[in-house]
């Protein structure tokens, strides 16, 4: 049985493409993002779009690890976890956004293969340091994906206003 699953990767794609109840979407926050002003740190303390987007995706292909091989490699301390600015716009937006909607498909197309029994299965998470249950990645990638959607839509708002 899927329901669950199901209604997880619903959720999923709602915040990234639908009419979340939270306000925008990451389609309608990223519309009109590029490399003019997605690297754009409005405050000195304050990541940009790109950062905040390769820092999702690093996470985001990280999970889709963990369900497809039961383990990760990336910890919070991980170069990759938060690439600057200059890499990042070495790289490109057009390359940085694909990235990040790639790494949607294939979380999406991961967790779609399993039932609702492999969320109560476990997996020993290496930045955590102990066994979790498949179901506390899950929420936790929903939960990460809210947090970092706000912010994104701060940046935007500074962004558009300066």
């Amino acid at each position: 049985m899927k329901v669950l699953i199901t209604n997880y990767i619903s959720q999923f794609e709602e915040i990234q493409n639908g009419q979340p109840w939270v306000g925008n979407s990451y389609r309608g926050i990223l519309r009109n993002i590029n490399d003019s002003n997605g690297f754009i740190q409005p405050f000195k303390e304050m990541h940009s779009i790109a950062e905040i987007l390769s820092h999702c995706t690093m996470w985001r292909n990280e999970a889709t690890l963990k369900i497809e091989k039961g383990f990760g490699t990336k910890t919070d301390d991980s170069i990759e976890n938060w690439l600057s600015n200059s890499v990042l716009q070495n790289k490109g937006w057009k390359a940085i956004h694909n990235n990040y909607k790639l790494s949607i498909e294939n979380f999406i197309e991961a967790l779609s293969s399993k039932e609702d029994t492999f969320l109560m299965r476990t997996y020993y998470d290496i930045d955590f340091k102990k066994e979790c249950q498949y179901k506390f990645l899950i929420e936790g990638m929903l939960h990460h994906d809210l947090y970092h959607l706000g912010q994104l839509g701060l940046i935007k708002k500074f962004i558009e206003e300066t």
